[in-house]
């Protein structure tokens, strides 16, 4: 039914309130996010920035032009000047949570997943719902006809890719460790696969949780999230973006 506390329950239509539900008999329609929303608070701004840092390594040199100039006209020769190359060279996977208790999320994920695209010159993004399976997509619109095999993106994708995973964690336990737990299609191998398979392949990986830190504990699937992403799960804050991108960096 709807409206009850059961963990094990089976909601059948309407909102969600716990979470927990077992499987869900309703079909939902995803809305893609927004990645052109303004930035509105100055926190936010202010995690770009950490964003933007880290993005920046130093590469191989290059021809500093202005310093050439200024000092071939003090020596009289050709003076050629160089300084190290500043690329936004960090490839990036973004993989985005979408629907039932992300919902209440939107605004602030879509301000991150804008960033995001301003930031990082390498950038891939994808959607899941709740856990990552055998199956993400890029179109909410199409994700049941325009599937990309989860295979295929550990394989295309080398271990040199930064992977940022974003979502509530919020869900049933059995989406997680059972095969058939998704709540919207049948799962041939648990989500816990999935997310070790993921970690092996990306091990600069971070979880960004916009749920606050004190309520975690609260809710077993973040837990067992946590746990599969050892610990590198951060809330989105600005304090957890600021430490999420230094363990991207290591």
């Amino acid at each position: 039914g709807h409206g009850g506390y059961n963990p094990e329950g089976v909601r059948i239509g309407g909102p969600g309130r716990q979470g927990r539900a077992v499987k869900v008999w309703e079909k939902r329609e995803f809305r893609n996010l927004d990645d052109t929303v303004e930035l509105g608070t100055r926190n936010i701004k202010v995690a770009l920035r950490r964003l933007r840092r880290f993005a920046r390594e130093g590469a191989a040199e290059e021809l500093d032009i202005d310093g050439t100039i200024d000092g071939t006209a003090r020596q009289g020769w050709l003076d050629i000047q160089m300084r190290p190359e500043r690329r936004n060279t960090i490839k990036v996977l973004l993989f985005l949570d979408i629907g039932g208790s992300m919902d209440g999320h939107i605004k602030l994920v879509e301000e991150l997943f804008s960033a995001a695209r301003t930031e990082f010159k390498n950038l891939e993004f994808f959607y899941f719902h709740n856990c990552l399976y055998e199956g993400v997509w890029k179109d909410n619109r199409r994700r049941h006809t325009e599937r990309i095999a989860t295979w295929d993106l550990l394989h295309k994708y080398p271990g040199d890719w930064r992977a940022i995973f974003v979502g509530d964690a919020t869900m049933s336990p059995y989406e997680i460790t059972m095969p058939g737990g998704s709540v919207e299609h049948w799962n041939e191998e648990a989500g816990a696969v999935w997310m070790k398979r993921a970690r092996q392949q990306w091990d600069k990986s971070v979880w960004l949780n916009p749920v606050q830190e004190r309520y975690w504990s609260y809710t077993a699937s973040v837990g067992l999230l946590r746990e599969l992403m050892d610990d590198r799960m951060f809330p989105l804050t600005l304090e957890g973006l600021d430490k999420a991108m230094r363990a991207l960096t290591r």
